[in-house]
């Protein structure tokens, strides 16, 4: 991807890339996304869910958002996601980290107005979350998609950082009697809570059950 000084990695480069497929990667495993943009002056961040096609992001709310109705001017925006793998736990407490998976994206945002595409972008958000799911709910409606902002954001510029590994201790440290390594970190989902409500004989569909915990999958 194109590099300026926005996505130039200064500290641990080694550990970063700008290849497409790298950031899809991080982007196809995260489920939240930040959004980060400025108002009057005003840094503002807010957390939401997201879908990605090819080197588009769709964003979606209420058409009341105050985000939403900001970014579809095209003003410029942030968008990163963060997936924490596990803690690393170092002899010294300068040394700890975390391994992570993380993307910076730079882009604008122009609001779908069509309600075909808007649906469609819908349907990319719900099947990022967990795949399989679209087929198996109700569409939503005329209302529904008028009270209903999307946004698709290009990917303009973007960015990927990743560690791995356990820690890295000053020489003089590895002798010291204190426990070091990882522990790792993973999202696992749960039992499956039915709604009190759910119809009778209505059984838990596999691409509930399989899921694991990876919007990707």
């Amino acid at each position: 991807m194109t590099l300026t000084d926005r996505t130039q990695l200064h500290r641990r480069p080694q550990r970063g890339s700008r290849e497409e497929a790298d950031v899809h990667a991080v982007l196809d495993a995260a489920f939240l996304a930040h959004v980060g943009f400025n108002m009057d002056g005003q840094p503002f961040v807010i957390p939401t869910l997201f879908g990605r096609e090819g080197n588009t992001l769709y964003l979606h709310g209420s058409a009341a958002s105050r985000m939403l109705r900001l970014l579809e001017t095209g003003v410029a925006a942030c968008v990163t996601v963060t997936l924490v793998d596990g803690l690393v736990l170092a002899r010294s407490a300068f040394r700890h980290s975390m391994n992570y998976r993380s993307a910076v994206v730079f882009g604008t945002a122009r609001k779908i107005e069509d309600p075909d595409r808007k649906s469609h972008a819908l349907s990319v958000v719900v099947e990022h979350l967990i795949r399989g799911r679209w087929a198996d709910v109700r569409k939503p409606n005329v209302q529904e998609l008028k009270a209903t902002t999307v946004l698709e954001f290009t990917i303009e510029e973007a960015s990927a950082k990743v560690r791995t590994g356990g820690p890295v201790d000053d020489e003089e440290d590895y002798s010291l009697p204190a426990w070091a390594g990882v522990l790792p970190l993973s999202i696992v989902p749960g039992t499956p809570v039915p709604d009190e409500r759910l119809a009778a004989g209505i059984e838990i569909p596999q691409h509930v059950s399989r899921f694991r915990g990876s919007a990707a999958e």
